[in-house]
């Protein structure tokens, strides 16, 4: 089972290479970090706050390549946890097939930020991470 999961919040500390992200249960209260990197943390910021660059970069370039070949970026799952990294998929729907397409959680939300694309969480990678929390 997928749990609905919103971006809570978004931290950058220019002073540190490794920036984090918090999901928090769509109505939830279970809520975890995941750290990510600047270029990431950066990207997901930048299409949060809908800024546009004069030339795409690369989180854009994909989501206008998925746009042309006429595809829906449906949802993010981050669907696993192995030796302290997330892992994710996009699920793409293009001409009536889903597409499952492997990603780090950090591109993935950089992504679907832009496009309010749902992120979910399984259910066994939230019990994981929220173990200590509650």
């Amino acid at each position: 089972m997928d749990v609905r999961m919103d971006l809570a919040r978004i931290i950058i500390k220019e002073t540190s290479d490794q920036q984090y992200i918090f999901l928090r249960e769509h109505g939830g209260e279970r809520e975890f970090p995941i750290v990510i990197g600047d270029n990431e943390a950066y990207a997901i910021d930048r299409r949060l706050k809908g800024k546009h660059r004069p030339r795409p970069m690369t989180h854009d370039l994909l989501a206008d390549i998925i746009e042309q070949m006429n595809g829906d970026l449906e949802k993010i799952v981050i669907n696993d946890l192995k030796d302290h990294t997330f892992y994710a998929k996009l699920l793409i729907r293009q001409d009536g097939r889903l597409l499952e397409i492997d990603s780090r959680p950090s591109d993935a939300i950089a992504l679907g930020v832009a496009s309010d694309t749902p992120i979910f969480v399984s259910e066994h990678v939230l019990r994981e991470v929220c173990r200590d929390v509650f």
